[in-house]
């Protein structure tokens, strides 16, 4: 993990338990499991999540809050945005996205589940390698 623009200021973490939805290795650290679930979620350079969307029937969604490294996040059908620390994705529910860290780089972001009814996440298919080595 030595990269001279990847300075965590979270713990790893362990190794992803939702890791058969990735591409590559992550970390997930739990940061809080009550009321408003934060994970600390940490990308090895080159992995990112699977397409995946966050159901709902009121409120919901996801907020990203980069924490370390650089990364990426895309919606389905749209450019992919470069992240750097500061950054904050705002993740609406029902929109079918990934994110992840660049190729070159380890990235770490907290995830914040947004609170509301009926939520569920739906894990869809890999981002495929040719369209992921598009990114610079």
């Amino acid at each position: 993990m030595n990269h001279p623009d990847f300075n965590p200021i979270f713990e790893l973490g362990e190794e992803n338990p939702f890791g058969q939805y990735f591409t590559g290795k992550s970390y997930l650290k739990m940061l809080a499991t009550e009321g408003v679930g934060i994970g600390n979620v940490t990308f090895a350079p080159g992995c990112r999540n699977h397409w995946h969307i966050h159901h709902a029937q009121k409120g919901g969604g996801q907020i990203l809050l980069c924490t370390a490294g650089r990364g990426w996040y895309q919606e389905w059908n749209q450019p992919a945005r470069e992240l750097h620390p500061g950054d904050v994705v705002a993740i609406p529910p029902e929109v079918k996205h990934w994110h992840g860290a660049a190729g070159n780089s380890w990235f770490s972001h907290l995830a914040i589940e947004v609170p509301g009814e009926g939520t569920s996440n739906e894990w869809c298919e890999a981002v495929s390698e040719e369209a992921y080595q598009k990114l610079k």
